[in-house]
C-alpha cells in the first residue's frame, strides 16, 4: 500500500523534458494536477489544471475518472510538501476504489468498458517554487508568470 513516504517524486527537469516530448508527439499521455488554492496566482505549469485542495473531497472521483486514461498524472502544491502529496495519495486511493486491480471489466448500465491501464503517480519535487525558480520565464513551459510576486523568494 502506498503511503505519503513512499510516493514517487519527479524533478523539475524531469517533467520539463515530459511537457517538450508531449507538444512534439502531439500525445496528451500526461496530466499536471495543481492543487494550490490561493496561492495559485504568480503562475502555473503551462497545460496543469488547478483543482484547489479545498475542493479535492468533492471533485476526487471526478478527477480520476478524467484522468482514467492518462499514462501519468503529476500532483504539485507550493513546495509539494503537504498538499500534493495529500492530493497524490487521495488520487491513487480513490482510483483503486473506483477500479479494483481485482476488476478486469468496468460495468456502466448495460455497458462493459476495458478498466483503465495502469497510470504512473507522481509528486513534483520543491513545487511550483522549485519549479519557477528554473523555468518561471520559460513561456514554453510556464503560464501567467509574474516575476514580480516571486523575485524574493516564496511568499505566503
Amino acid at each position: 500500500m502506498t503511503t505519503i513516504g513512499t510516493l514517487k517524486h519527479l524533478s523539475a527537469a524531469s517533467l520539463s523534458e515530459l511537457i517538450l516530448a508531449q507538444k512534439t508527439t502531439g500525445d496528451p499521455a500526461i496530466a499536471i494536477i495543481d492543487v494550490r488554492d490561493d496561492d495559485y496566482i504568480g503562475g502555473h505549469i503551462k497545460g496543469a489544471k488547478n483543482f484547489p485542495s479545498r475542493t479535492l473531497d468533492v471533485m476526487m472521483p471526478t478527477l480520476v475518472r478524467q484522468l482514467q486514461n492518462k499514462e501519468t498524472v503529476v500532483f504539485h502544491c507550493a513546495l509539494s510538501q503537504q498538499r500534493g502529496p495529500s492530493a497524490a495519495l487521495r488520487y491513487m486511493r480513490e482510483r483503486e476504489r473506483m477500479f479494483p486491480a481485482s476488476e478486469t471489466k468496468l460495468v456502466a448500465g448495460d455497458k462493459t468498458e476495458q478498466k483503465p491501464a495502469e497510470q504512473k503517480v507522481y509528486v513534483l519535487d520543491r513545487g511550483f517554487v522549485g519549479w519557477q525558480e528554473e523555468y518561471g520565464e520559460d513561456e514554453r513551459l510556464t503560464e501567467g508568470y509574474r516575476k514580480e510576486l516571486w523575485k524574493d523568494g516564496y511568499w505566503d
